[in-house]
C-alpha cells in the first residue's frame, strides 16, 4: 500500500476542526454544550403560517422589534383568561412562584441597603456635613448614595439637613443633583445579575443604563444653568408658602411588607448619618461601644433616647451603627458591647449575604418569568406593555410612591427588559416616572422637618427631575440620545463581560472622585493650587476633544468594538480548546488506523531501541579495534 503523507490527511483533520467551528460567531459565541435544533412549527417563527415570534423560539433572537406585528386586544385578552384547568393550575403555581421570588428579591434590596448604611454611614455623614462648593456638593450627593445604595434616605437626609441649617440651600439642591445619579448604581448592579445569558446582558444593561444616561444628561444640562441662572432656586422661591405644617412620616406598603423580615436580620441606625452630618457629633466613635441597660437586647434597653441627666449604660443605653426596631425589638447582628468594628463586620457579612440572595432570586424571578412566557407571542407581550409614554410615566410614579424606592422600581423592571418583556423604549418612560415617584419621600421628609427651606429643597428636586424630563423625552431626537447611548453599551456588555464593572467604578467612583479633586484645588485660596487646577483642568479639557476627534474622526469606535471582538474570539477560543484538541486526538487516531502508522507507544519503543542500538554500536567498534591490536 502506497505510504500517505502525515501533513495530507492531518490538514483535513484541521481543516474539518475549522469547518466545525467556522459556523460560530466569535463575537457572540454559541453555547458549545447545545446541539442543533431541528426547526418545527412550534419553535420556529419561520414555519409558522403567521409567521409571529413566541418565546422559546430557537430563533427568537433574529426577530427586530420593528418586525413585531401589533395584536387586537381581543387576542391579548385570549391569551392571558383563556386557559384549560390544567393550564390555570400551571398559572397558579407559577404567579405563587414569581411572588416567592419576588418578595425575596425586595428582601434582598432592603438588607443589601441596610448593609450600605452601616459599611458606609459614617463616611456618608461625615462628607454631608458642610457648605462646600457646587462641584464638591454635586460630588458628595452622588458618592453619599452610592455608599448607602438610596436615594431616599440620601434626600431625606439633605433636606434634614437644610432644614435644620446645617447646609444652605444652595448646597442642598447640587447634593440633590447628584443624589440623582447615584440612584442608578443599584439597577446597574442587578443588571450583571444576567451575565450568564449574553442576549439578556444586553437588554438588561441596556435597560439599566437608560437610567444612568438619562440622570448624567440631565444634570450635565442643569447643573451649569443652575450656577449661572439659579433656575430651581428662583422657581421655588416663588412657590414657597409662609410656613409648612407639621405632618406625620409615611411608610410605604411595600416597605411595611419586606423590612420587617430584614429588620430582624440587620437594622441600620441612620441617625448616625444625620447626627454626624449636622455635627452632633465628630464620629462614629462616639456612638460605641453598645450599651444595654442590664444587658438587655431590646429596644427599651438598648435604643431608647436618653432623658436630661441620663447615664449611658445605667439608666438608658447607646447603639451604633446597628440599632433596635421599636416593634421587632433587636435585630440578629445586633450584639450588646459591640465595638465599631464588629459592626462594620457585621455590615459587610450581611452585604455578601444580600448579594447572594439577590443574585438566586433574580435567577429563580427570570426562570419562573421564562416558563411563564414560553410560546407566547411577542405580538401579545408588547401589545400588553406598549402604553403610551405619559401613562406609563405615571405608572413609574406610582408604583415608586408605594415602595418608597426609584431603586427597587428600577431594579424590578431591568430582569424584565433583559427577558424582552419590557421594550427599551418602555423602560425610559417608566424610570422617568420612578424619578418623580422618590422625590414623595424628600417632600414628606420637609414636612416633617416644619422648614420652608427644606421644602425649597424638596421641591427643586421635584422640578429638576420635570426639567429633565422636559429636555430630553418628548421631543424623538433629543429621547434618542439616551436611548442610543444604553443601547450601545448594552452592545459592549455582549462583547464583553468586563465592560459592566469597569462601567460602574469609573462613572460612580473615579470620576466624581476625579471631580471632586479638582474642585478642592480652586477652594484652596493659594495661587500655586488655583494654577494647578487650572492646568488639570485644561489637560482635561484637550483630552477629552483629542478622545472625541479619535473616536469619531480616527476611526476609534470601530478600533474599540475589534479589540473587545478581538478578546472575546480569544477567549472563546480558549474555552474551546479542550474540545478541539479532543477531536483533532480523535481525527489523529483514525488517520492512524486508516493508514497504517504506528501508535504513539510502538513509536516511542522503535524511537529506545534505536537509541540503545546507536549507543551500543561505538562501544562494539572499540572492542574490535583493540583484539586486532
Amino acid at each position: 500500500m502506497a505510504h500517505i503523507p502525515l501533513s495530507f490527511p492531518l490538514s483535513i483533520a484541521l481543516s474539518s476542526s475549522q469547518t466545525m467551528t467556522a459556523t460560530a460567531d466569535p463575537v457572540y459565541p454559541q453555547d458549545p454544550e447545545k446541539e442543533p435544533v431541528e426547526l418545527t412549527e412550534e419553535n420556529s417563527r419561520k414555519l409558522r403560517p403567521t409567521n409571529s415570534t413566541h418565546f422559546g423560539d430557537v430563533d427568537f433572537e433574529e426577530e427586530d422589534a420593528a418586525e413585531i406585528g401589533d395584536a387586537t386586544w381581543a387576542e391579548v385578552g385570549q391569551a392571558c383568561c383563556v386557559h384549560t384547568p390544567m393550564e390555570w393550575g400551571k398559572v397558579f403555581i407559577g404567579v405563587c412562584g414569581a411572588f416567592f421570588f419576588l418578595y425575596f428579591f425586595l428582601f434582598s434590596l432592603e438588607l443589601l441597603g441596610n448593609s450600605a448604611k452601616v459599611l458606609g454611614g459614617c463616611t456618608a455623614g461625615g462628607i454631608m456635613g458642610d457648605n462646600v462648593n457646587p462641584v464638591a456638593a454635586l460630588v458628595i450627593g452622588e458618592l453619599a448614595t452610592a455608599l448607602v445604595q438610596s436615594s431616599s434616605t440620601t434626600t431625606s437626609i439633605i433636606v434634614s439637613l437644610v432644614g435644620s441649617d446645617a447646609v444652605s440651600i444652595n448646597t442642598g439642591i447640587y447634593m440633590i443633583m447628584g443624589a440623582n445619579i447615584g440612584t442608578s448604581v443599584t439597577n446597574t448592579i442587578v443588571a450583571m445579575g444576567q451575565m450568564a445569558d449574553g442576549v439578556q446582558l444586553e437588554r438588561a444593561f441596556a435597560g439599566a443604563t437608560v437610567h444612568d444616561l438619562f440622570n448624567l444628561l440631565s444634570v450635565a444640562v442643569l447643573f451649569p444653568l443652575e450656577l449661572i441662572t439659579g433656575y430651581l432656586f428662583r422657581l421655588t422661591s416663588a412657590m414657597l408658602p409662609e410656613s409648612v405644617a407639621d405632618d406625620d412620616k409615611w411608610e410605604g406598603p411595600i416597605k411595611k411588607i419586606v423590612s420587617p423580615l430584614a429588620g430582624r436580620v440587620l437594622k441600620a441606625n441612620k441617625n448616625v448619618i444625620k447626627e454626624i452630618a449636622t455635627g452632633k457629633v465628630e464620629n462614629c466613635e462616639a456612638y460605641y461601644p453598645v450599651l444595654c441597660v442590664g444587658g438587655i437586647e431590646d429596644y427599651k434597653s438598648c435604643a431608647n433616647k436618653c432623658g436630661d441627666g441620663d447615664v449611658k449604660g445605667v439608666d438608658c443605653g447607646r447603639v451604633g451603627l446597628i440599632t433596635c426596631d421599636k416593634k421587632y425589638g433587636c435585630p440578629a447582628f445586633f450584639q450588646n458591647g459591640a465595638t465599631k468594628q464588629d459592626d462594620s463586620i457585621a455590615g459587610g457579612v450581611c452585604m455578601v449575604l444580600a448579594l447572594v440572595f439577590l443574585l438566586v432570586c433574580l435567577l429563580g424571578l427570570v426562570n419562573v418569568l421564562q416558563r411563564g412566557l414560553m410560546g407566547m407571542s411577542t405580538r401579545i407581550i408588547y401589545k400588553a406593555t406598549n402604553v403610551p409614554g405619559i401613562f406609563a410615566l405615571v405608572i413609574g410614579a406610582a408604583v415608586t410612591v408605594l415602595v418608597q424606592s426609584s431603586s427597587i422600581t428600577t431594579s424590578v423592571l431591568t430582569p424584565l427588559v433583559g427577558l424582552g418583556v419590557i421594550q427599551l423604549e418602555q423602560m425610559l418612560p417608566l424610570t422617568l416616572g420612578a424619578n418623580i415617584g422618590t422625590t414623595v419621600t424628600g417632600l414628606l421628609a420637609s414636612l416633617v422637618s416644619d422648614s420652608v427651606a427644606a421644602l425649597q429643597v424638596a421641591l427643586c428636586h421635584l422640578f429638576f427631575n420635570i426639567s429633565g424630563i422636559i429636555i430630553w423625552y418628548p421631543i424623538p431626537f433629543m429621547r434618542k440620545i439616551p436611548l442610543n447611548g444604553a443601547r450601545e453599551l448594552g452592545k459592549w456588555t455582549r462583547r464583553s463581560k468586563a465592560i459592566p464593572p469597569i462601567y460602574i467604578i469609573t462613572v460612580f467612583f473615579i470620576c466624581p472622585l476625579l471631580l471632586l479633586g479638582i474642585s478642592e484645588l480652586f477652594v484652596q485660596q493659594k495661587v500655586g493650587w488655583t494654577v494647578l487646577g487650572t492646568i488639570i483642568v485644561l489637560a482635561v479639557f484637550l483630552g477629552i476633544i483629542r478622545f472625541a476627534w479619535w473616536w469619531k474622526r480616527q476611526e476609534g469606535r470601530a478600533q474599540f468594538i475589534a479589540c473587545l471582538d478581538k478578546r472575546t474570539s480569544r477567549n472563546a477560543a480558549l474555552a474551546a480548546l479542550p474540545e478541539d484538541m479532543q477531536f483533532l486526538k480523535s481525527k489523529v487516531a483514525q488517520l492512524a488506523e486508516h493508514t497504517g502508522l504506528p501508535e504513539d507507544e510502538e513509536v516511542d519503543e522503535e524511537k529506545a531501541e534505536g537509541t540503545d542500538d546507536a549507543e551500543a554500536e561505538p562501544e562494539a567498534v572499540a572492542e574490535e579495534a583493540e583484539e586486532q591490536a
